[in-house]
């Protein structure tokens, strides 16, 4: 039964894959660079989002966004106060999001001269991170009140990331934060990913985040994690160092 159940997860994460490269293809033709944002509940994810697509409008970029949650349109109707186009997708209970509902919804959608497109994944670190949704651009998100073990816990999203995001920086202190802690275990599960610190409330790191995109768009390299390449076995290896 073990084995029917991996061979099933497999056909369906291989079935994503190929669905998610044809969508990357044809958004890349389009012009179109996709970002994939993941994080637990409560990371600040959805705030930080919203400063950073009013600063994308401020600068004349063509942005737009696809907020996925299980239930309600709040994050829509927050994060459309950028004055960007967004869209919700509700997943009706699914705890990931997956290429063939990104494409989907956008079919229809997706204004003409869009730049950059934002998908803010459903608040969760364990399933999204086995799919692929044709971003040019997978980043992980974690609140300093999360704990700074956070990446040993969820090593294939910090070690498929390609860039990690701190938030909510202003509540370190309080938090007992040990940012050097946090910046070790990162480097442990995902070698020479880069790290943003970031606070919504204030605004640190907004144009840092947008400046890593733009930059991807214009076709600077990205980090490319252990897990891109089958690194399961280093993953093992930095979670068990014996």
């Amino acid at each position: 039964m073990m084995c029917r159940s991996v061979d099933l997860e497999h056909a369906v994460t291989a079935k994503n894959d190929g669905l998610a490269a044809a969508l990357r293809a044809d958004l890349t033709a389009r012009g179109v660079t996709v970002v994939n944002l993941m994080s637990s509940p409560g990371s600040g994810k959805t705030e930080l989002l919203a400063r950073v697509l009013g600063r994308a409008v401020e600068r004349g970029l063509k942005v737009a966004a696809i907020t996925a949650d299980l239930a309600t349109e709040n994050d829509a109707r927050r994060l459309a106060r950028s004055g960007a186009p967004v869209k919700q997708l509700l997943t009706g209970g699914l705890c990931h999001l997956e290429a063939e509902q990104v494409r989907a919804h956008l079919d229809g959608w997706l204004p003409d001269g869009t730049e950059v497109l934002f998908v803010e994944n459903v608040g969760n670190l364990v399933c999204p991170a086995a799919y692929d949704l044709g971003e040019a651009l997978r980043v992980v998100l974690m609140a300093v009140t999360e704990g700074e073990d956070k990446p040993l816990k969820y090593p294939t999203a910090f070690g498929s990331a390609q860039l990690v995001v701190v938030t909510k920086t202003d509540l370190a202190e309080a938090a007992g934060f040990d940012a050097r802690a946090f910046a070790e275990h990162v480097q442990r599960i995902n070698p020479g990913v880069d790290t943003v610190r970031s606070c919504a409330r204030t605004g640190d790191g907004v144009d840092v985040l947008l400046d890593r995109v733009t930059a991807v768009r214009a076709g600077e390299p990205v980090h490319r994690p252990v897990l891109a390449g089958h690194g399961e076995t280093h993953l093992s290896a930095a979670l068990d160092p014996r």
